[in-house]
């Protein structure tokens, strides 16, 4: 009688344990996020490390930057089995049409397991003119086949992020001290993380509790002719911001 009085109290706390695993943040696959600062990744130890189930790679910023290191990282983070995603890097300085046609012209969606980034810094704060960052979004996702994930900080997704419009999409935040107090799907938690496989640090992400990879997987493609560089309109009133300096 006793033993069995253990066994069902042994019972009882691992489900206990398992159900509060299960609903704590973060517990679900992790993620890093790389660019060309973290040098020559060995993706296969990264992969074996079993910390790590996806990443994102820097592709492209502005209208002509390009991460040198990204089409070593896309080719052995997928070879290594992991699923990949890239990034895109907002300038103030280029038009819409420019930024897209840089992030297209390196970033395939064959080649795509997870939606597409807009990184916006935490710099834009005050002084982000939305037509054109809308219109870099809805270009990306015309390409993609999926809303863009929106990469910023507390403070800029409060400023021009938390209404309606920008409901439907994913947010993906950055807060290196204390919990997330906007929504998100994606959380960068720690830029100074350790994995094996990578000298030196690097961004830790992890998803909220409600999320997981499946709700940033992108649409597998579908056969289709290749298209001509999205041309800017002229006349237009789309994306006339005066280029920052």
């Amino acid at each position: 009688m006793k033993s069995n009085c253990n066994r069902h109290t042994l019972l009882l706390v691992t489900v206990v344990l398992a159900l509060m695993l299960l609903f704590l943040p973060g517990v679900q696959a992790q993620g890093i996020d790389v660019s060309k600062y973290q040098g020559k990744v060995n993706w296969t130890k990264v992969a074996k490390s079993k910390k790590v189930k996806f990443v994102y790679i820097r592709a492209t910023e502005g209208a002509t930057i390009r991460d040198g290191y990204y089409k070593t990282n896309l080719a052995a983070a997928r070879k290594a089995g992991l699923l990949v995603g890239s990034y895109h890097v907002y300038s103030s300085k280029t038009t819409a049409y420019q930024q897209f046609n840089n992030f297209k012209s390196l970033v395939h969606k064959k080649s795509q397991d997870l939606i597409p980034v807009l990184d916006i810094e935490g710099h834009h704060s005050g002084r982000l003119y939305m037509a054109r960052v809308d219109k870099l979004l809805e270009l990306m996702e015309k390409e993609y086949g999926a809303k863009p994930m929106i990469y910023t900080s507390e403070k800029v997704y409060r400023e021009h992020f938390a209404g309606k419009r920008y409901a439907k999409y994913h947010i993906f935040v950055a807060k290196y001290e204390g919990y997330p107090e906007v929504r998100f799907t994606l959380w960068q938690y720690s830029r100074t993380g350790r994995v094996k496989g990578i000298a030196g640090d690097v961004d830790l992400d992890k998803f909220h509790s409600k999320h997981s990879l499946k709700d940033i997987r992108i649409p597998h493609p579908t056969k289709k002719k290749k298209a001509a560089p999205t041309v800017e309109p002229v006349g237009t009133t789309t994306d006339t911001a005066p280029v920052a300096q």
